[in-house]
């Protein structure tokens, strides 16, 4: 018996380990730079704040002390005294933003958002004055300056005015220039690690193994879900640029996970290819109640006496529609459940009840996400 079972033994060991394993009908091939990002290797956000000149009299109101202040504070620096208490119906205060792109050099030039924060009506016309951008830590990185451009305006006053778009945000194209490196210096960098945007076990480790198969040496591991690590200390890899790009481009399978995600405020459902239902009942019934008021006139007769009156008569009236069933069977897909809910009837605002009720019957195999 044991000379039946060994040779048995072998043939299964022998076979490769995909074929051991069940089909994975949710995996589709993607690339390694789409799914995940090196890490510190990102974009900077930039704020500045500043005045727009030039408005035909659509900016702030005298009554906008921060822009005087700023007016009079700019002119004071070029030996001009002015009065706080001055117009400045063609200046408005804006924040500027940006975002600093990674590896971005002195010179550099980056796309500008000028956005009022006073009450000005509109920017259109305007040109923004030197502005000098700061990273979170303080430090000035870009300078904007430059025309706006706005894609809507407001003319018109009070409530005949009329207004197309935003007319109070505007943007100038190439509008900052990069004043300091923040570049990152690849080739000090004895480890570089991979960040998944979703994290996944198992996602992790095919792009560990993914990597390892590729360059044909162990140099990847998986640290967690999220971050897979590359040693590149090697100086045989080559470059790390071109060893990133490379790696970049790698295709590995991933499994997309069974979630549900619904939008209350706007009645949105997306369900998920992978989603599963255990056997399952559904009863839906609507009932509508609807109250509608009547105003009807009282008057009396032309010689008696009395006044005209106004008298409301409500009419009150309940409907109810019997309960509609559904069932689903074990295993049941998404599409049989939304085949089930439209053969019924039911709206998105339905759809949402009843999906948040099957989820707390423990019925559905998925993650339920409200947003």
């Amino acid at each position: 018996m044991r000379r039946l079972l060994i040779p048995c033994i072998l043939a299964l060991l022998a076979r490769p380990v995909a074929a051991l394993e069940p089909a994975a009908t949710s995996a589709r091939q993607v690339r390694i730079r789409d799914i995940a990002t090196i890490e510190g290797i990102r974009d900077n956000p930039l704020i500045g704040y500043g005045l727009v000149v030039g408005l035909n009299g659509t900016g702030d109101r005298q009554q906008t002390l921060f822009t005087t202040q700023m007016l009079s504070n700019i002119l004071q620096k070029m030996g001009t005294q002015v009065s706080a208490s001055m117009r400045v119906n063609n200046v408005a205060a804006v924040f500027v933003t940006a975002s600093l792109p990674p590896f971005a050099r002195p010179g550099t030039t980056l796309d500008v958002t000028v956005s009022s924060i006073g009450d000005a009506k509109s920017l259109e016309g305007g040109t923004l004055l030197l502005a000098p951008m700061h990273a979170a830590s303080g430090e000035i990185y870009a300078t904007a300056q430059g025309p706006l451009s706005v894609g809507g305006y407001s003319a018109g006053p009070g409530g005949n005015s009329k207004q197309v778009n935003h007319p109070t945000v505007g943007r100038i194209p190439n509008g900052a220039i990069v004043e300091k490196d923040n570049s990152i210096q690849l080739a000090v960098l004895p480890r570089i690690s991979l960040l998944l945007r979703e994290p996944d076990f198992t996602t992790a480790e095919r792009i560990a193994s993914a990597v390892n198969r590729d360059l044909g040496r162990s140099v990847a591991h998986a640290v967690d879900s999220r971050r897979i690590e590359l040693i590149t200390a090697d100086s045989t890899l080559g470059p790390i640029p071109a060893l990133l790009g490379r790696v970049e481009g790698l295709v590995v399978a991933i499994e997309s996970p069974a979630k549900v995600v619904v939008n209350e405020r706007t009645g949105t459902i997306v369900l998920g290819q992978q989603v599963r239902l255990g056997a399952v009942s559904i009863l839906h019934g609507n009932l509508t109640i609807e109250i509608a008021t009547r105003f009807d006139v009282s008057q009396p007769n032309a010689r008696g006496q009395g006044d005209t009156t106004v008298v409301p008569q409500q009419n009150v009236q309940a409907s109810e529609t019997p309960a509609r069933r559904i069932e689903l069977k074990e295993g049941a897909t998404v599409e049989q459940l939304v085949n089930g809910l439209q053969a019924i009837g039911a709206t998105s605002r339905d759809v949402i009840s009843i999906l948040q009720a099957i989820k707390a019957s423990g019925a559905m195999q998925a993650e339920l996400e409200i947003l």
